[in-house]
């Protein structure tokens, strides 16, 4: 390792960004002690603001040090595709249509189930919530199962219980789950997208290397939180959907939502579809709620900070990658992945030359698996702490009771991912 200074200075803010992350409550409670500076205490006390905020840093650094061309330069050197896609994604799945579509679903499964089994409707519809929902990430990517499974969450659960342990464990296998249920296919999960094309992985090799072992990991997930939380998981009233909501309306939103899922890899097309989206909401406004703007904007943010802090860190990612055998590879990857996105973890292993397939499936594997551990991990996570995040105590997530609710289903993951 011979690192410039940039990248020594890119590291050291990427470090201090990863402890400002586990540190937001801090600058909350400052806000709350000093009202005269409450916008700013409150800015550092966002989370999806905080690699936004470094990242600025950074660029100020850039262009003190080397010349304002030259931060210019590596910005538009940055590749902003899965910031741009995820909030495009976030939007159009949080519309009430696409709520609405994914709600009646949810509920005849519950009905369904809950008469096979003979199970309270209200534990059905949170293990199937925590479950199959996930798993619909892997055809409608992982930001849109996240926004799906976290608002029917949010109404059903977060909404109506003051229970933290219930909301803790709720978002910790939440995380995990999404995390790895969209190994199902080779387009809908980050880590797996990102070394997709280079490995040469379809959608069946993708599938038959961890969609069977996801799917066990995945229910076994949602059946250990349900089991564990069933007295205390808020009971309510199973309703149909909105009756409402007219069939071609659903229709044309899940056309929009195929569309920004199809053209994922084209921020031109997919950004014009947003902007005809949302001209088409504003028509047929009386079928709609307010568009999530400012969280998947927040997301978003979060994202862009994340590409270029993280465009610096190869100098020491790589090389560590490339000193671990298979097996190690899998628990380095689970670890490093909580510290840094696992989309750019396993981009940067992409690069490392004449790998084993031993090496390529621990590499996706361990990212897979570490990606609930915390917000960062994983690119849908933001998203889910963006709508989630006002029920808990202070509106603040901590992060160590996050990893600690998040631990136990990465444990099950990595059972699956290490003996099936």
């Amino acid at each position: 390792m011979n690192p410039s200074t940039i990248q020594l200075i890119a590291s050291i803010l990427f470090a201090i960004a990863v402890v400002h992350t586990f540190s937001t409550s801090i600058f909350q409670n400052l806000a709350h002690k000093h009202p005269n500076h409450a916008g700013l205490f409150h800015l550092l006390g966002e989370v999806e603001a905080v690699f936004g905020f470094w990242a600025l840093i950074l660029v100020l650094s850039i262009a003190f040090m080397v010349g304002g061309s030259a931060s210019v330069e590596y910005l538009e050197g940055r590749n902003y595709t899965e910031p741009l896609f995820v909030f495009a994604i976030m939007v159009v799945a949080a519309s009430k249509p696409v709520l609405v579509f994914a709600e009646t679903l949810v509920h005849y499964t519950t009905v369904s189930v809950s008469k096979l089994f003979r199970l309270p409707h209200h534990i059905v519809n949170y293990f199937i919530t925590l479950s199959l929902v996930p798993l619909l990430g892997s055809f409608i990517t992982e930001p849109a199962a996240m926004t799906l499974a976290a608002l029917l969450l949010k109404d059903k659960v977060f909404a109506t219980t003051k229970n933290v342990k219930v909301m803790y464990w709720t978002i910790g296998i939440l995380f995990v789950n999404i995390s790895i249920g969209g190994a199902l296919t080779s387009f809908a999960a980050p880590p797996i997208l990102m070394v997709a094309q280079a490995w040469g992985w379809d959608s069946l090799t993708v599938f038959n290397l961890l969609g069977s072992k996801a799917i066990v990991a995945v229910f076994s997930n949602a059946a250990l939180g349900t089991l564990l939380l069933h007295k205390d998981i808020p009971t309510f009233s199973l309703k149909k959907a909105d009756k409402q909501m007219p069939a071609y309306v659903q229709v044309i939103h899940l056309l929009f939502l195929s569309g920004v899922v199809i053209f994922a890899h084209h921020p031109v097309v997919f950004i014009s579809l947003l902007l005809f989206f949302m001209g088409y909401t504003t028509a047929y406004s009386r079928y709609q709620n307010p568009l999530l703007l400012k969280e998947s904007l927040m997301v978003a943010f979060f994202l862009a900070g994340l590409v270029v802090l993280g465009g610096l860190q190869q100098w020491w990612l790589q090389p560590v990658l490339e000193g671990m055998s298979a097996t190690w590879v899998y628990f380095g990857a689970t670890a490093l992945t909580a510290v840094t996105d696992n989309a750019a973890l396993t981009y940067l292993g992409s690069l490392v030359q004449g790998t084993s397939e031993e090496f390529k499936y621990a590499l996706v594997a361990g990212a897979l698996t570490g990606g609930g551990l915390t917000v960062i991990a994983n690119a849908p996570n933001p998203a889910g702490m963006a709508i989630l995040r006002e029920h808990f105590p202070d509106a603040s997530v901590s992060a160590l009771y996050l990893f600690l609710a998040a631990l136990p289903p990465t444990l099950i993951a990595i059972l699956a991912f290490q003996f099936l």
